[in-house]
Formats: C-alpha cells, sequence, structure tokens
C-alpha cells in the first residue's frame, strides 16, 4: 500500500470521526490508568460497569489503596482476571503515592516500571492522557493493519513500528482511536461490515481473498 493510499485512509476516517477516543469513561489520568490497566482481556463496557461504582467510592491513588487487595476485588470481580489485577492495582496506587506525588507519570519507562502495566496500557495511557505519539495495537489494530494493508506484521510489536512509520505525520496521534473504534463495529473479525465501511474501496482485503 502506498502512501496517497494510506493518506486517503485516514482523510476518510478523520472525516467521520474528527475526534476519536477512548470509550472508557474516566475524570482523570489516574482513572484512565486504573481503566486500561482493568480492560486487558475485557471489554471497556465491563470495565466502565465495574469503574462506575468504584470510582465513586475511591478515584485517588490513596483511596484504592486503603481498600486493600480485598476490598478491590468487590468491585472488580466482574471483570476477567480480577485477582491478578487487583493485585497489580494496588501495588501501581502504592508505587505512584511512593514514587510520583500520587501522580501518573508521563514516560513510557515510568508507566512500565508499574506493576500490571505492560507496553499496550503504557501506549494508552501516554497518548490518550498526555497526547504522546503512541500506539496500543491490540487485537482490532493487528486485524485491521494485516487485514487492509495499511502496517502488515508478524507481531504486535512489528504493526505498532510500521504503523508509526507508514501513517501520515498528522494522523499519529489519532490512528489508535479510529483503528480500534473501525476494528469495534465495522471491520469485525468474523464478518466484517465491508457495505458499511467507509474506506471499502481502498482496504486489499478482497484483493487479498480473492473476492
Amino acid at each position: 500500500m502506498n502512501k496517497m493510499k494510506r493518506t486517503e485512509i485516514f482523510q476518510r476516517l478523520r472525516a467521520e470521526n474528527p475526534e476519536p477516543t477512548t470509550e472508557l469513561k474516566f475524570t482523570s489520568d489516574f482513572e484512565l490508568l486504573i481503566s486500561v490497566i482493568l480492560s486487558a482481556q475485557a471489554t471497556d463496557v465491563s470495565v466502565n460497569k465495574a469503574t462506575e461504582k468504584l470510582y465513586q467510592v475511591a478515584g485517588t491513588p490513596e483511596e484504592i489503596a486503603a481498600l486493600e487487595v480485598n476490598g478491590l476485588k468487590k468491585y472488580i470481580k466482574t471483570i476477567g482476571l480480577f485477582n491478578t489485577k487487583a493485585a497489580n492495582i494496588i501495588k501501581t496506587c502504592k508505587s505512584l503515592i511512593q514514587n510520583h506525588n500520587s501522580q501518573v507519570p508521563s514516560t513510557r519507562e515510568e508507566l512500565e516500571a508499574l506493576p500490571g502495566v505492560g507496553r499496550k496500557t503504557a501506549n494508552v495511557v501516554l497518548n490518550t492522557a498526555f497526547r504522546q505519539i503512541a500506539i496500543a495495537v491490540d487485537t482490532h489494530i493487528f486485524r485491521i493493519s494485516n487485514r487492509t494493508g495499511i502496517a502488515p506484521g508478524k507481531n504486535v510489536l512489528e504493526v505498532e513500528k510500521r504503523l508509526v512509520k507508514l501513517v501520515p505525520e498528522e494522523f499519529l496521534l489519532d490512528v489508535h482511536h479510529w483503528l480500534i473504534l473501525h476494528g469495534r463495529y465495522i471491520c469485525v473479525a468474523r464478518k466484517p461490515r465491508c457495505s458499511a465501511c467507509v474506506i471499502e474501496d481502498l482496504c486489499e482485503f478482497k484483493k487479498k481473498s480473492g473476492s
């Protein structure tokens, strides 16, 4: 796929959704961080249902740390891997208090040093909270990058690096959310809704599948 086609793809996605953002609900950088940790192998809908109640009771590192692991579990038990996530979140809250003056750090190295925070979580926080160029390649972005031909790769890190390299600079801040939302609602895994897709004529999926 050439640069002209990629540019047209993202021009159309931008026209359809000028200000894309996460569907996680949060009111602070800290709440965003916690929600993203919880969202691993879980849906945004399930996370939002849990955090709606949690953040009314505890919305700061101090308040969540005070719940301790068992207290936090009561709020997030409907989310997958809640035992591990609860333990990591309590550790992360204590680390934020002790090492970062209760503030969410704005560098990859500091974020990835927090318990339960890997590269993907760090990328979401860097991009959404701090508006840095960072692309968190989840299952949707990986699928679309390969299916459409925008930035094919064998693994998530390869796709991430190719997106940063190949997507025109003017779109890099928002490419993460455009692709996630497109994958969530249009370019779905089993049966993509090609007839409802604004980039169908630019996509290389049908050409590759021979249809």
